[in-house]
């Protein structure tokens, strides 16, 4: 996954941390989770708070909160 993979990501998220509120994650945290993630392949210096945003949003589709 790269850091454009933001569905992907989310959903990867979602599964790996089911009782997080995307709404109140620190993007220092989500940038964290996301380089932990098994199949992100991207850049960690890549990213940017747009983008970290787009996976937050994308995360919060997702989640039941």
């Amino acid at each position: 996954m790269l850091w454009t993979d933001t569905q992907d990501i989310a959903l990867e998220l979602h599964d790996a941390h089911p009782d997080v509120d995307p709404r109140y994650i620190r993007f220092t945290d989500l940038h964290r989770w996301v380089c932990q993630l098994p199949d992100f392949n991207d850049n960690f210096d890549k990213s940017n708070e747009k983008i970290l945003e787009a996976i937050q949003m994308a995360w919060l589709d997702e989640a039941d909160f």
